[in-house]
């Protein structure tokens, strides 16, 4: 046997046992973000932010669009990855909290099924105006909304979302009968808000904060016990006399069965990422705020919010398919 053929050899066994061999050192696999969510939405933006900070942690960083179904068919795809670290998701709280509640039947076992890393930032929601509504603040708005009960539409980025739980929530606490119209994201909602063809809107303050600087609509109210720093001429609901607090949250997940040592290695690069001031003042500039915690908090936060939504959503009665 020759070199050359000594060489191929040598370097097909290592290929099979996962080895390197001097000078044909393979390059470590990028760790994948993977979005429910098409691009240019909050939760891509997110996970782009995340991505960056995250650039000095690993070799590469690469974000994959896997929208539809709320989040749903992302969450399966992660769900059937390999637990290795090098897959995650990160997603607003919504499918890990309040899809159990009102889903009929789910792919996946929010608890069971992933491994929490880190959640990374909490956020509000806001209530918005359009043209057709002809209201200023939430007290017009509801004057209205109860004199001609469910004739008050409000768009949301689709079924069982977070802006549409918020909207139910609100309805109930305000005692306003309001009826949702679901859309396909956060954009076709602002173009029918625009066109006139429902009146109010729920959704995250960064989807509508640029409209309402504009003057193209007008946010009459955020869901926080704190105003949020885009819009801070905007009351809370709170503060207009709505008994309602809500904020979610942004996490990052693995699939079930991460080694310990994996999931810490995460939570601390994910944690560290959040804490470094340029991205820290990113995260605040689109209205998060900072969070970075353990993966043992986050578990913590997402029981706590699967039981604190769990009775509010069954009142609803919504049982979504």
């Amino acid at each position: 046997m020759n070199k050359r053929q000594l060489l191929t050899a040598a370097a097909a066994l290592a290929t099979c046992a996962g080895l390197a061999l001097p000078g044909h050192a393979q390059e470590p696999a990028p760790l994948k973000i993977v979005v429910g969510f098409p691009p240019g939405g909050s939760a891509d933006l997110l996970a782009r932010l995340m991505a960056e900070g995250l650039k000095n942690d690993f070799s590469a960083v690469v974000v994959e669009n896997k929208p539809g179904a709320g989040g749903r068919i992302a969450l399966a795809q992660v769900k059937r990855a390999a637990p290795d670290g090098q897959t995650v998701i990160v997603l607003p709280s919504g499918p890990m909290v309040l899809f159990p509640h009102a889903y009929k039947k789910l792919d996946y076992d929010a608890v069971k099924d992933f491994t929490p890393i880190s959640q990374i930032a909490h956020f509000q929601f806001s209530v918005v105006a359009g043209p057709a509504a002809g209201v200023k603040n939430v007290a017009e708005m509801l004057a209205k909304a109860k004199a001609a009960p469910g004739q008050a539409t409000y768009g949301t980025p689709g079924s069982g979302t977070l802006p549409h739980f918020m909207g139910v929530l609100f309805g109930q606490k305000a005692g306003a009968d309001l009826t949702h119209v679901p859309f396909q994201g956060g954009g076709p909602a602002n173009t029918a808000l625009l066109g006139g063809h429902i009146q109010y809107k729920f959704d995250v303050v960064t989807e509508t904060a640029e409209l309402h600087r504009a003057g193209k609509v007008r946010i009459l109210g955020v869901t926080g016990a704190q105003r949020d720093p885009q819009v801070p001429e905007v009351p809370t609901l709170k503060e207009q006399g709505v008994d309602m607090v809500a904020t979610a949250w942004f996490a990052m997940y693995a699939p079930a069965g991460l080694k310990p040592e994996v999931r810490d290695r995460l939570s601390a690069a994910v944690a560290k990422a959040v804490r470094t001031p340029a991205l820290r003042a990113k995260l605040i500039e689109q209205g998060y705020e900072p969070v970075g915690s353990t993966s043992a908090e986050l578990a913590a936060a997402q029981a706590a919010d699967l039981k604190r939504w769990e009775a509010p959503i069954k009142a609803t009665g919504v049982q979504l398919d």
